[in-house]
């Protein structure tokens, strides 16, 4: 397959020339989409940093017993709006950002079909940025209802959260529509879809779940808006609902039905783009062309499909009756057939091939890993008895984690260094990214994978204090030690990456027309 030729750096002598304000104009007012695709990277990288050091906060209350650096409610502002950021803020938008660069030269595309949408869908996220973190909103990243009712969380934070991630929603819906439109129409001639990179049949898929699931989302947060601003009842039983309505109050678990079809798709909007990366990276660096082209291709949509059928399984313990959680319980369990092909597909690429063990092979073999670990113990979850003894606990937080830092994050950086010289002209310093790996792997294991254990031991999530907790399983306060530790080696380790980043793109070795031959 062939890549984009690798630029050289930038006009700097023109930039220089310039003075701050044009510079600043020029970026503001440009509809390149490789420039657009920059900001969507960095403003991502800039919550990456922003919300690990919530997380920070949150491992360091979480160290030991008893309230320590946090109190109740800044705990639970500081939870909420760590979720909401990493995934709404970060992860996301990072892989719109590299699709924004790519997918136009990977398909013979010399722009995206609509620049200036391209450009407000990126200008969409920083008022709503600003919204969520100065909200502050209380309510966890899933703000379940009735939580979000002015009743149990008065004043305007929860407001500015919600609207927030409505304009994120309408931001991720505009440059779904534009990927497909770009894939679909602009297409260089004879570049089939059989023929198309498989990080362009990555991003097709994930705007064809982003298209269809997100305006549900954006739906459900104006039904709330509405519930806490007008006195609706879609969300809302008890109060003045049930007074208005008393036949007929408004469902909590509507809220659940509507964030959840969006929810899961979510998910693998999230990981799917990491796939597509592991797919380039990973016949590039093994010098064989991937095993099972098609098979790769339609397991990405077979993810996607499996992926909206799937929702109800995070409402096994609500009450649903068997008849209707059972299908969700083997569909869940299927989701893991089209994922068994890509991970079998990749093993077998590596398999006898030229290894070269760059730090991008690196992490996209650790994307496999411990996507893997996330996946098996999702398919436990899966199971409705197991899951009414997991539903809640640390265990949620521990797979999570490894799907989406384990998965998402691991095959980002695994992009981020494929391309830096692309991107940029310059080479990254090898040795550095290989020590970034090192500890990264290391920290990410050792901070969430005692939360399996801690969550067996019956401690739920969004906990502010386990004292009570250390009564019937006293291990449980030296695990949280021990995933505390972890938290901060695995937030250290990402200085390297912005020290290597940072120093590269001035001071690295110009690259070569193929870095990776």
């Amino acid at each position: 397959m062939a890549y984009p030729t690798v630029v050289k750096v930038r006009e700097e002598a023109a930039l220089e020339a310039r003075t701050w304000r044009e510079v600043a104009y020029h970026w503001m007012t440009t509809t390149n989409h490789k420039e657009i695709g920059i900001l969507y990277i960095v403003f991502s990288f800039t919550f990456f940093v922003l919300a690990g050091l919530l997380a920070m906060f949150i491992r360091a209350e979480l160290a030991t017993p008893g309230p320590t650096i946090l109190d109740e409610s800044r705990y639970a502002q500081f939870f909420s709006t760590h979720g909401t950021s990493m995934i709404f803020l970060f992860i996301i938008p990072v892989f719109v950002g590299f699709a924004n660069y790519f997918v136009p030269p990977l398909i013979g595309a010399k722009d995206m079909a609509f620049p200036r949408i391209n450009a407000l869908g990126f200008w969409m996220l920083l008022p709503a940025a600003a919204m969520i973190w100065i909200g502050q909103a209380d309510v966890g990243w899933t703000g379940y209802a009735p939580l979000t009712n002015r009743i149990y969380t008065p004043g305007s934070g929860v407001d500015l959260w919600l609207a927030g991630l409505i304009m994120v929603g309408t931001s991720s819906i505009l440059g779904g529509v534009n990927f497909l439109v770009t894939i679909f129409k602009l297409r260089r001639p004879g570049l089939t879809f059989w023929k198309m990179p498989l990080f362009v049949w990555a991003m097709m898929a994930t705007s064809v779940m982003v298209v269809m699931a997100t305006p549900v989302l954006a739906g459900a947060l104006t039904l709330a808006f509405l519930d806490r601003n007008i006195g609706t009842c879609f969300f809302l039983t008890t109060g003045a609902c049930a007074a208005h309505s008393p036949g007929n109050p408004g469902d909590p678990i509507l809220w659940q039905h509507l964030f959840w079809f969006y929810s899961h798709p979510a998910v693998y909007i999230m990981v799917l783009p990491a796939m597509g990366v592991v797919n380039e990276v990973i016949p590039k660096m093994v010098r064989k062309p991937l095993y099972g082209y098609k098979a790769m291709a339609l397991a990405l949509f077979g993810i996607a499909l499996i992926g909206f059928l799937v929702w109800v399984h995070h409402m096994f313990t609500t009450g649903l009756s068997l008849t209707a959680r059972a299908p969700f319980m083997f569909a869940t369990m299927a989701v893991a057939i089209p994922t068994g092909v890509k991970i079998f597909n990749w093993l077998a690429t590596i398999w006898r091939g030229s290894i070269n063990f760059r730090t991008p092979l690196l992490f996209a073999v650790g994307f496999i890993a411990l996507f893997t670990i996330g996946g098996i113990t999702g398919v436990y979850q899966a199971s409705i008895p197991v899951d009414y003894k997991l539903q809640e606990s640390y265990w949620v937080v521990a797979h999570l984690h490894y799907v989406l830092f384990g998965g998402s994050v691991m095959g980002l950086f695994a992009a981020a260094y494929f391309w830096f010289p692309t991107i940029t002209g310059r080479m990254y310093n090898e040795r550095l990214g290989q020590i970034h790996f090192l500890a990264t792997l290391v920290g990410m294991n050792l901070t969430f994978f005692p939360m399996h254990f801690i969550g067996l031991s019956g401690m739920l999530r969004r906990t502010f204090d386990y004292t009570n907790e250390i009564a019937f399983w006293p291990e449980l306060g030296p695990l949280n030690l021990l995933s505390s530790i972890g938290a901060f080696l695995l937030g250290a380790s990402q200085l390297i990456f912005f020290y290597n980043v940072i120093v590269s793109r001035y001071k690295g070795k110009p690259a070569p027309a193929d870095p990776w031959a």
